[in-house]
């Protein structure tokens, strides 16, 4: 008798267009995986990496702007199928019972609606959870979804980094690496492999509410350092320490592995699907046996982490007159001291393409801000300046040490790029990349605060005219607040203390002034939150939403922190 298979992990929704979307499962055995939506449904076979086993199945032929139910079903090579999704027996948090799993497809011509947040970690959602950690905001989104679904809804969410926490693990993560392996062995409670990956993931998605909202909204994902290790490719330097340890190449491996299955493929049109080199190998497999990708994978994430040229982490799409452009500002990464960039060259090439106009809005994803207040901008650049040596080998040793203490990796830090991805958008705002977007807006984490910021001019020499706002707009963290104590720092820091010593700072080192200049319009707030942003008529609408508790630590309520209506 063949084996019943068992839902492990999703399903998630994720690339969805108007006529087609993609449902991913993990699931305990070899199986088939068929998905129905109405009168549309699909099948895949399982592909299995290092013991676990996933499918990604494609719906096609899809009514645009229609909202329908859908079904999960497993059958085991050999065996009848069984339905897996919906649960039995409807779920309830708290007095909010969670609707059923839809497949929502673009509508033409509807103005989009993206919400988006950044570091989250996975802590329950207890009274003492909520005490250390506070109440998990994207929590409180889905609830809030879930007890009025006459509300709409976003058409996509975008997360921008730190979906896990590789290197500071929680309690339940602990205990089980502690099962494993003895925490006093390296690289001691940080993860070391992908099992322990995957059961991380297992933490991040299973809670019912999320579970059920990653169910329900498509979902766009990239990653930032603690998907990997804080300051994950600061500096060659950096890197070079790593590569030393014992454990370091393990970690890597695991962190790109598990990242191309839990959250990179889903990204992906079914073009784009077809076109990637491993999914190249899921598609024709029909043998007897499920198809292994673990050395595949292996073999990729040591490649990219050596050449990260060779594959793109990055993504694009069209929404509906909109443009989303989320860019992998980690692995792409150069770290040669004599040609440093955030984005290799076959990356900044691939941007340069996406960065056009005759959209009606830009949206681009990067999960570090590429405007920083304007004081930190000019710190990261003087930083940049004295590890390269501007000031002498001795400063430079001093320099680095300050690059890794206090985290100087952002866009700033890396002033050929920045400068170079600055251009492109003073193009497309100018109207030299086509007609110029009503908006350029960069969408951003990272920090563990929220703010918008606005160009205002161009650099003094620039007479070109910006035609376009062009915005910056961060929502950190989802759930992983600041102490209150280094709030106050933080706030004092980034908009007091560094404008003055930032532009000292770069005239010292005779870094050349940024070819933009900006300033803060919101912020800065500390919240956990999730943003949302709406196209509309005028502009775009903003808000950022907390979630509040009662009697009922495990069954927030959405507040709205901050709401911005942007005229354009």
């Amino acid at each position: 008798m063949p084996t019943t298979p068992t839902l492990v992990l999703g399903p998630l929704l994720r690339h969805t267009d108007r006529d087609c979307a993609a449902v991913w499962v993990e699931v305990a055995g070899d199986c088939v995986v068929t998905v129905a939506a109405g009168e549309v449904s699909a099948q895949a076979r399982t592909f299995a990496v290092h013991g676990h086993h996933y499918a990604l199945v494609g719906l096609e032929g899809l009514e645009p702007g229609t909202v329908t139910p859908y079904t999960v079903s497993l059958a085991a090579p050999g065996g009848d199928a069984h339905q897996v999704w919906p649960p039995e027996q409807p779920v309830s948090v708290g007095d909010v019972e969670l609707p059923a799993s839809v497949v929502s497809t673009l509508r033409p011509g509807k103005h989009p609606r993206l919400a988006f947040g950044s570091c989250r970690t996975s802590v329950p959602h207890d009274e003492a959870g909520n005490k250390q950690h506070g109440v998990d905001a994207m929590r409180a989104y889905a609830l809030d979804m879930a007890a009025d679904t006459s509300h709409p809804w976003p058409d996509l969410l975008v997360l921008l980094g730190d979906q896990v926490y590789a290197d500071e693990t929680t309690e339940e993560m602990r205990d089980f690496i502690a099962s494993r392996r003895s925490l006093e062995e390296p690289p001691w409670t940080e993860l070391k492999d992908f099992e322990e990956y995957a059961h991380l993931y297992l933490l991040a998605w299973s809670d019912p509410a999320n579970r059920w909202l990653l169910s329900t909204l498509p979902s766009s994902m990239i990653f930032d350092d603690h998907d990997v290790r804080d300051d994950w490719n600061t500096s060659q330097a950096w890197k070079d320490e790593m590569e030393a340890t014992s454990w370091w190449h393990g970690r890597i491996v695991a962190g790109l592995a598990s990242y191309w299955v839990y959250q990179h493929l889903g990204n992906l049109s079914p073009a784009e699907r077809a076109a990637d080199e491993v999914w190249r190998m899921v598609l024709p497999h029909e043998g007897d046996d499920e198809l292994d990708l673990t050395d595949v994978l292996d073999g990729l994430a040591e490649r990219v982490d050596q050449e990260p040229e060779t594959y793109r982490w990055s993504h694009a799409r069209e929404l509906e007159g909109s443009r989303l452009v989320v860019i992998d500002s980690r692995a792409a990464r150069v770290l040669d001291p004599e040609h440093r960039a955030m984005l290799d060259d076959a990356e900044l090439a691939w941007l340069d393409e996406q960065l056009t106009g005759d959209v009606e809005h830009l949206f681009v994803g990067t999960s570090l801000p590429f405007l920083l207040p304007p004081g930190l901008q000019h710190l990261e650049a003087f930083g940049e300046a004295l590890a390269d040596g501007a000031w002498g080998p001795r400063m430079g040793a001093l320099g680095e040490k300050a690059r890794q203490g206090v985290d100087l990796e952002h866009w700033g830090a890396f002033q050929d790029s920045f400068r170079r991805v600055a251009e492109m958008v003073i193009q497309v705002a100018s109207g030299e990349r086509g007609t110029p977007p009503r908006t350029i807006c960069f969408l951003s984490g990272d920090v563990h605060h929220s703010y918008v910021s606005e160009v205002t001019r161009l650099d003094r020499g620039d007479h070109r005219r910006l035609r376009s706002r062009v915005l910056q707009l961060v929502c950190s963290p989802i759930r992983n607040p600041l102490p209150r104590r280094m709030r106050f720092v933080t706030a004092v820091l980034s908009y007091g203390v560094a404008g003055a010593l930032g532009r000292l700072a770069i005239r010292s080192a005779h870094v050349h002034s940024p070819p933009l200049r900006w300033k803060r319009l919101r912020g800065p707030w500390f919240d956990n939150n999730l943003a949302t942003a709406e196209v509309t008529d005028t502009g775009l609408s903003l808000w950022w939403a907390t979630g509040d508790v009662g009697d009922d630590p495990a069954a927030p309520t959405l507040r709205r922190v901050c709401e911005v209506d942007l005229r354009a």
